[in-house]
């Protein structure tokens, strides 16, 4: 039997015109369609998998806004057991550190977790250091941007690949893991696990409910703080060669004029 915490995280589609919102630079969340995840999406397959071969409970935990709640649902529809929606205004503008020590603290109160999965970065903050924080904060090994997962046991192996090459990891259960996009092609919800997921579990907790502080989250007390934004310069028409015979010349000189070479 192994119990899993899948971390799953609402953000801005990938496809859709993302940008900060005007006063404080946090992400303007309205700006675009939200959707789970897609590395999210992997996290949760593989719990399934896992579960699957091993039994057990898949259970989800998000941080986000109200609107997180759809990102729940289909998590729930691929087939996890229930979920946990750490849902606080409070939590506007936290940095990666403090998002990383809620989520901590949340987990805290889950029972009998033996894994956590997590996708290796979300799309929209890219840090790509939160579950290695999260372990931190539970003092749990932690085997980071996995490619293959395999169980066994009390034993958790993976291969991690990085620009130096495949590395073989290891570590024992309880532990903390996060994958990447190789891990595995995630299921379609069915239509049965999507009027399933609208029965299931839903804990919606504040901050306070899991016994964080205020003055540790939120945009004033984030370690990082953005102070300008300049927005990326709007697409021109390209400068057209006609070739007379210097054609390669002209293209040369462009490219020298640019500091391209």
């Amino acid at each position: 039997m192994t119990n899993i915490v899948v971390l799953i995280k609402q953000v801005p589609d990938t496809w859709s015109e993302r940008k900060l919102a005007d006063g404080d630079f946090t992400l303007d969340r309205e700006a675009a369609d939200a959707v789970l995840d897609e590395i999210n999406e992997r996290a949760v397959e593989e719990a399934l998998q896992i579960k699957e071969a091993n039994g057990g409970e898949v259970t989800l935990l998000c941080v986000g806004p109200e609107r997180a709640t759809d990102a729940i649902r289909k998590a729930l529809s691929m087939g996890a057991d229930k979920a946990i929606h750490i849902k606080d205004d409070l939590m506007h503008g936290s940095d990666a550190v403090q998002t990383a020590y809620v989520l901590a603290t949340a987990l805290g109160t889950v029972e009998g977790v033996e894994m956590v999965i997590a996708g290796n970065e979300a799309t929209d903050g890219r840090s790509g250091a939160v579950p290695a924080m999260i372990a931190e904060y539970l003092e749990l090994p932690h085997l980071t941007h996995l490619r293959k997962l395999e169980v066994d046991g009390e034993t958790l192996r993976g291969e991690r690949e990085t620009d130096e090459g495949i590395f073989n990891v290891e570590a024992s259960l309880p532990a903390i893991v996060s994958v990447n996009e190789k891990i595995n092609e995630p299921r379609f919800p069915s239509f049965k696990g999507i009027m399933a997921a609208k029965k299931k579990e839903v804990s919606v907790l504040t901050l306070a409910e899991i016994g964080v502080d205020a003055d540790t989250v939120g945009l004033a007390n984030a370690g990082s703080t953005v102070t300008a934004v300049t927005p990326k310069a709007e697409k021109t028409a390209g400068e057209r060669v006609t070739d007379e015979g210097d054609g390669g010349t002209k293209v040369a000189e462009y490219l020298v004029a640019s500091k391209i070479i």
